[in-house]
């Protein structure tokens, strides 16, 4: 299942976004997405888990939970 997580600091990187899902199963891949121009994060990235009911508990778990100081929001991608 591919997640959303999004309204992340600026200052995330990808290793923690990658650790933070980690504790609720297995993830395959982790993608922050940068802006071009400065390298910089967007804030927001995409994370993928093989397994549903592990995806389903890293909502669960994340959603509206405090990260480096902000309110992050995770569902599933469309």
């Amino acid at each position: 299942m591919k997640l959303l997580a999004r309204n992340l600091a600026r200052s995330t990187t990808e290793q923690e976004i990658q650790a933070l899902f980690s504790t609720y199963g297995s993830v395959t891949a982790c993608d922050l997405v940068l802006d071009q121009l400065t390298g910089q994060s967007k804030g927001f990235a995409f994370v993928e888990m093989p397994d549903d009911q592990e995806a389903k508990a890293a909502i669960a778990g994340l959603h509206e939970t405090r990260v480096a100081k902000s309110k992050i929001r995770v569902k599933i991608a469309q």
